[in-house]
């Protein structure tokens, strides 16, 4: 992992992260994740996996498994299909969060629902706070006016917060959308954040931020973060 100075901030460029085209699926690599691989960067405390991905018109993931991980995905645009072996089905549309928990393990597919236009998303994975917990899945289809201007906690596992959606974690994630806006957030000491750009550009704490980039947090730090975008936003055990 990347050593974390307490109350420091670092900043991961869109062009930093590793990034492939696989003609159907172009995909954007925050953390080591499949043939990507740098022992230096495998994860941000809990946080193991955030993919940016953009799906071609009826392309996607086939059956495949997972095991021990909490995996949200967060719809940018277009509609994500998911199936799986726990008998679920559903469809993901814009500002909507999936929730999988593998746990002692589950197989799923995820296509673009649609034929014509592509469907765009943030894939993360946290790692549980133990192994061998019972599979789970949920949907839930949030507005753009929930999140407008405010950090809209869509899922958590922290005692202190209850989300919508569960997590086997002391995590929590968030949503935003700015408009000409301004937030705040604190890391608390012990515990980092990781801040993603989806779309727009923001300043946190003073450095200006693009579509793409992430910021990596290690509390005690007070967020400031002003601007016009999309936002995601974790908070997360540091180991």
């Amino acid at each position: 992992m990347q050593t974390a100075v307490d109350g420091s901030i670092s900043i991961q460029r869109s062009a930093q992260r590793a990034s492939f085209d696989h003609g159907w699926l172009k995909t954007y690599h925050s953390f080591s994740f499949a043939e990507y691989h740098d022992p230096g960067n495998v994860h941000w405390g809990a946080l193991r996996v955030f993919n940016d991905d953009t799906v071609a018109p009826a392309q996607g993931f086939g059956a495949h498994p997972h095991r021990d991980m909490e995996i949200l995905t967060h719809v940018l645009s277009g509609e994500l299909e998911h199936k799986d072996s726990m008998g679920n089905i559903g469809v993901v549309r814009p500002g909507g969060v999936q929730y999988l928990s593998a746990g002692t393990g589950i197989v799923h597919s995820e296509y673009n629902h649609r034929s014509d236009i592509p469907v765009h998303f943030v894939q993360m994975w946290v790692l549980p706070d133990r192994a061998g917990r019972q599979p789970r899945y949920g949907q839930v289809d949030f507005t753009p006016r929930e999140r407008r201007n405010r950090w809209l906690l869509v899922a958590s596992g922290r005692p202190s917060l209850e989300g919508r959606i569960p997590l086997w974690q002391d995590a929590a994630a968030y949503v935003a959308r700015l408009e000409e806006h301004g937030l705040a957030h604190t890391i608390e000491a012990g515990r980092y954040g990781f801040l993603f750009v989806a779309t727009g550009e923001v300043l946190l704490n003073g450095e200006t931020l693009w579509t793409g980039d992430a910021a990596r947090i290690a509390g005690p730090v007070e967020l400031d973060v002003r601007g016009t975008g999309e936002l995601v936003l974790w908070d997360v055990p540091g180991s």
